[in-house]
């Protein structure tokens, strides 16, 4: 999955620049027994299967100096904001740990990690399809990373340093029929050339998180 994903677009481009890089480690290589088991079934029952604290520590401890933040991809965790993305795009080094099977051990939550963050409110079968949006996402606003610094700038949720989302955008067809009776047209302002009016326009149009679509 992680190979996949490292290999398109803009990332692939960031790594291949050298804006960003990106080691992926196997925790199998640090079990104990011949199976490489990372995971056993939980104390005082129940389903599934947990991430022990030993294979952990020892992926960590090989690290050492150069983990640099260390995040837990977990339900429990911070919801993950715009916010949060610029605060860890400052960061040298992000170790991402990816969950799976039915968690972490609790020692790993309580003495290994440096943050706990979360997507969202629903669940996945792992924690490496949050790890591709935390990569993406912080990636892309380190610097060299995205071509024009400003188009980053006026991205929604992050508009002016305000939780806002982007004005719409239209380009070409200027009229589009969809069946003979319907014209889908683009707003006259957006066609005027008054570059003050277009602003004033936007700005108007530039809406708060989760507020409903304006009417126009």
């Amino acid at each position: 999955m992680f190979k996949s994903f490292l290999e398109t677009s803009l990332i692939k481009r960031a790594i291949k620049k050298k804006f960003l890089k990106i080691n992926l480690i196997n925790l199998r290589d640090f079990a104990a027994d011949r199976h490489r088991s990372i995971d056993d079934s939980p104390f005082g029952g129940g389903f599934g299967m947990v991430f022990r604290v030993d294979v952990m520590f020892k992926a960590l401890k090989k690290l050492g100096n150069q983990k640099g933040r260390v995040i837990l991809l977990t339900p429990r965790g911070k919801r993950f904001e715009q916010a949060t993305a610029k605060r860890l795009s400052q960061e040298k080094t992000i170790t991402l740990i990816c969950g799976h099977y039915e968690g972490f051990d609790e020692r790993i939550h309580h003495y290994l990690v440096d943050e706990q963050i979360s997507i969202g409110d629903y669940v996945l079968t792992g924690g490496e399809i949050p790890a591709c949006v935390l990569i993406d996402c912080i990636g892309r606003l380190v610097k060299g990373v995205v071509g024009k610094e400003g188009s980053i700038k006026e991205e929604s949720f992050d508009i002016n340093g305000r939780k806002l989302l982007e004005y719409p955008q239209y380009t070409r067809p200027e009229i589009f029929q969809p069946d003979h009776k319907t014209k889908w047209k683009v707003p006259k302002v957006l066609l005027s050339g008054d570059h003050q009016k277009i602003k004033e326009w936007r700005n108007r149009h530039t809406r708060k998180v989760w507020q409903r679509p304006v009417k126009y």
